[in-house]
């Protein structure tokens, strides 16, 4: 399982994500964000903590995606739009990054919907929680009952990655419901928009990892969410 750590703004929050164990960082690309940064921004995110870089893009057309691809220095780019499969085949031929595709799910029918749009073309999906007016970053998880009752149909070579309102008190929790291959948490662990506090950075590491000690019960999933 990989640890990302997203919406990150700042060098030294990189820094600390990478020295905390994160796998993976993440910057978000899309312009109505609290947490944009440019492609430049963002590959210096990277080389300040030697860690894959994952861009956050929505609805791009092909060549500006692979512009701000390519000038990024993204090893994945995760997708929060309404990316069909064919632009994600597309993107296959065009790099060797991964292609995560994000999907805001409400019931398990719109898990099998993506599933079966996106296999063979995505290396994940990462499931993320709805919101009527913005694409992430909001805190808003997903009912992850929507999940547990068909992880078993999902494809091994389709990786899962979950997303919204995952926290440090609940990550661990996650993890052992939903068995998944990413966690991506970005507003969890913040101090204020684009700034991340260092102690709930490295506390959600390690419970994702399940190096907890003496773990308190996180706060409850509310499935109607």
């Amino acid at each position: 399982m990989r640890v990302k750590i997203c919406g990150l703004t700042r060098r030294e929050d990189a820094r600390v994500a990478a020295q905390a164990g994160a796998d993976v960082l993440g910057a978000v690309l899309v312009p109505s964000s609290p947490r944009v940064v440019t492609p430049q921004d963002a590959a210096g995110l990277a080389e300040a903590a030697e860690r894959p870089l994952a861009i956050v893009v929505a609805d791009l057309p092909l060549a500006r995606l692979l512009e701000v691809a390519r000038s990024s220095q993204a090893r994945i780019l995760q997708l929060h739009g309404g990316e069909s499969p064919a632009l994600l085949g597309h993107l296959r031929g065009e790099g060797s990054w991964e292609l995560w595709k994000a999907v805001r799910v409400r019931t398990p029918d719109e898990i099998r919907q993506a599933v079966a749009g996106y296999a063979g073309v995505a290396d994940a999906l990462l499931l993320d929680g709805w919101h009527p007016r913005q694409l992430g970053g909001t805190g808003t998880s997903f009912p992850w009952k929507a999940l547990e009752v068909l992880r078993g149909e999902i494809p091994p070579e389709l990786q899962v990655g979950v997303a919204g309102g995952l926290n440090p008190g609940n990550v661990a929790e996650a993890v052992r419901l939903l068995h998944p291959d990413i966690v991506d948490v970005s507003s969890g662990v913040e101090a204020r928009p684009g700034v991340k506090d260092p102690e709930a950075v490295a506390a959600f590491v390690r419970e994702a990892r399940g190096n907890g000690s003496e773990r308190a019960p996180g706060p409850q999933q509310d499935e109607s969410t």
